[in-house]
Parts: structure tokens; sequence; C-alpha cells
């Protein structure tokens, strides 16, 4: 073979890409949305989402990757006046997410718009340093001037480096928000590996499945003076999985509350929490559900420990 019969060279492979990896902080006050978001960033759920405010206490990682970017969104739990100790810590919980992350977005209800409570966290976050950027949640139920009009009010007031327009309930607009924070992050390694979701242990995220389903069963008080731990997990030889789980409480009354009548309630309660979590899993669950009262544990820092807040002094 001579040369001018030589097979073409083979064409260069293309440079890898540069990988980028960084947090960013989703704030905003209660219900505004964010964990609703979170799951939708990240394309399963890894938050717990109910009707009711203040379900998010500790602070959830979802994990999403775009294209060579690891984007590790951080859910905080809602900013509000605190009452109790508990409201204390999980407010404190969501200003350090945001202090140690390196990109905040804040998250606005934009059917309620800019009210006191926004305007209070709007004023913190110019202390922080970092980017921010505009979310207003709910397009799908406001009008577009209003939109508008929202947007161009909350830049007045604190100048963000992007807005976002999104439906965090059907998923509209998220890819921009994707495509926009996987070239904010900075270069570097990826942490966490690629096809790992949260950095929520499974025992965690099982007692706050458990916990969601109480918020939706019960709409009384209860639900934010109760507290579920995995005491179990027990992975069997038929690739089914044991799950012992207690729900405390403060007082006997309150347990009555959680077992209903005739145990309805808690029957209920499992029911929907061992087919939610058969789904993660992948595998069948054996849940076992049991509710002890353990008073003033909402002033027990081993309780704070368990759920991954700082206990206020």
């Amino acid at each position: 073979m001579n040369d001018d019969d030589q097979a073409p060279a083979a064409p260069l492979a293309p440079e890898p890409k540069a990988t980028r990896a960084g947090f960013v902080a989703l704030i905003g006050a209660p219900n505004a949305g964010k964990s609703t978001l979170l799951n939708q960033l990240v394309g399963t759920k890894v938050s717990i989402v109910t009707h009711k405010v203040q379900t998010t206490r500790a602070i959830v990682r979802g994990i999403a990757m775009h294209e060579a970017s690891q984007l590790i969104f951080v859910d905080t739990p809602g900013i509000f006046k605190p009452k109790r100790r508990l409201d204390r810590a999980m407010v404190d919980t969501a200003w350090s997410g945001a202090r140690d992350a390196d990109l905040t977005a804040l998250l606005i209800d934009a059917r309620k718009g800019i009210d006191e409570e926004v305007e209070d966290i709007m004023s913190r976050l110019s202390d922080l340093p970092g980017d921010k950027v505009l979310i207003l949640n709910k397009i799908d139920v406001t009008q577009r001037d209003q939109l508008l009009q929202l947007a161009q009010k909350a830049h007045e007031i604190l100048p963000f480096k992007e807005t976002f327009m999104v439906s965090a309930l059907n998923g509209d607009g998220v890819a921009s928000i994707l495509d926009h924070f996987a070239k904010a992050v900075p270069e570097g390694p990826w942490l966490y590996p690629e096809d790992q979701p949260s950095d929520l242990p499974m025992r965690l995220l099982a007692a706050e499945i458990t916990r969601e389903k109480l918020f939706e069963r019960l709409h009384q008080e209860l639900p934010y003076i109760s507290t579920v731990e995995t005491e179990q997990w027990q992975n069997k030889k038929d690739g089914s999985v044991r799950i012992e789980q207690t729900i405390y409480v403060e007082r006997d009354s309150q347990k009555s509350i959680v077992l209903g009548k005739r145990g309805q309630t808690i029957k209920a309660i499992s029911q929907s929490a061992r087919e939610e979590l058969a789904d993660i899993v992948e595998a069948p669950v054996h849940l076992f559900l049991f509710v002890k009262v353990r008073e003033n544990w909402a002033n027990d820092p081993e309780r704070y420990r368990e759920m991954g807040l700082e206990f206020p002094t």
C-alpha cells in the first residue's frame, strides 16, 4: 500500500469539559415552594412536601447533574419569626446553609408577592457573600404583568444576578435554572457520586417520609410537636427491608390522636409511608410504627442532633 492508499486518520476525540461543583442555597419564606422545586431540580423526591408551612426542619441537600456540573441544592427550612426553641433552630439552620453556599437563590411565592416576611429576608440576604438569583414561583397561577411588577420591585430592594420565573409544581422554567447554575458554580471535582440524588441517609429519609404522612393525615397542631426516628433498618435475605420507627409526641392525648380510633390513623399513616418507601428502595418494605410519649422532647439537645439542627442556647 502506498501513501495515497492509507486510511484517513481517526478524528480526534473532543476535549472533556472541565467539571464544576458547588452549593446553591434555596432561601425563602415558609411555603414558597422550596421543597417542591428541589425535587424538580434533582428529578426525584429528596425533600418532603406538604400543604402546611414549616415542614422542612433540617438542611436537605439534593444533588443534580447537569452537563459537566454537579449542583448541590441546599433546601433550607423556611425563614420566619421564631416563637419556640425548635423554630429558632430551624431559622438559624436556614441562614447557616445560606452563608456556607457558593450561590444563593431567593424563592418568592408570586401569588403572595413581597410581604414583610420576604422584605426581612432580603434585608439579611444583602449581607451574604456571593451572587444571588431571584426565582419567582407559581407562575402557572399568576398573571404575567403581576410577575413583571414583582420582579421590578424585588430588584429595587436587592440587585439580583438573574431572575427566573418557574412553576415548581409542573417543572416549567426549571431547565433554565439548571443551565444557569451549571455555568455559575466553581470549577472543580464532583463532590458526590454522580448517581447519588441526596446526602440524606436512608434512615433519616425514611423518617422524613413518615413525618410527611403525619402532616398529611393530621391537620391539627400535632405534627409540629411530633418527631419521627428510624430505630431499626434491616435488609432481609429475601430482598425486603424491615423498618422500625418511633413517632414521639409530648402528651398522652397526642398519642391517642396519632393512633386514632381502633388504630385506624396510625394504620393509614403506615400504609402510605410503606408504599412510598417501597418505591424509593425498590424493594418490599415491612414498616412497623410505634408511638411513644417523650415529654418536652423539643427541648432535648439529642433530638436536635438527630434532626441535624444546632441546639439553640
